[in-house]
């Protein structure tokens, strides 16, 4: 996919390094990963074929040639009746925000996920009082399911998550 500049693309791995700066901003600068210690880059080629053996979306922004962002939809528990479910990740490089990056990226995963049979998706989105990922996942098609109250614990502080999810188009398991 391009628009302005902007190619959603396969992630592959050459892009796990940038994949992995990334994160790791998220996880010692804001609260909206529970991660605390950020995952390498091996820890990403791993997550990469797993997904890709699955037949899972991992997605790469590319802006002005370089990695922007990426997103990816993995399972969302490891029980066999929640197989045709999933959970979606998206990741923007800090200063890429407020460019229709994420729309792209995770308009991206919906579409993968549909071809791959999925038939839930569901969003777990850490309470950091800014509601960007919230609203994204909204313009997506997903709609509130739930709150979970004080589940995780970072920076010193309580944090909340509320549970989002979009029902594909998808027949899976019909």
């Amino acid at each position: 996919m391009t628009d302005h500049g902007v190619v959603i693309r396969p992630a592959t791995a050459s892009d796990l390094d940038t994949v992995a700066a990334v994160y790791a901003h998220y996880v010692h600068h804001t609260v909206v990963t529970f991660d605390e210690t950020p995952r390498s880059t091996a820890d990403w080629a791993d997550r990469l074929a797993d997904l890709t053996a699955r037949a899972l979306p991992f997605l790469v922004a590319e802006l002005s040639g370089a990695v922007a962002g990426f997103a990816y939809a993995a399972p969302w528990r490891v029980k066999p009746a929640y197989r045709h479910s999933v959970e979606d990740t998206v990741y923007l490089a800090p200063g890429a925000t407020g460019r229709g990056l994420g729309t792209a990226l995770l308009q991206a995963v919906v579409e993968g996920c549909e071809r791959a049979g999925v038939r839930q998706m569901i969003a777990v989105i850490a309470d950091t009082g800014d509601e960007a990922s919230r609203a994204l996942h909204r313009r997506a098609g997903f709609t509130d399911a739930g709150r979970l109250v004080g589940v995780g614990r970072k920076h010193g502080r309580w944090i909340d998550t509320h549970l989002m999810q979009r029902t594909l188009s998808s027949s899976a398991g019909e």
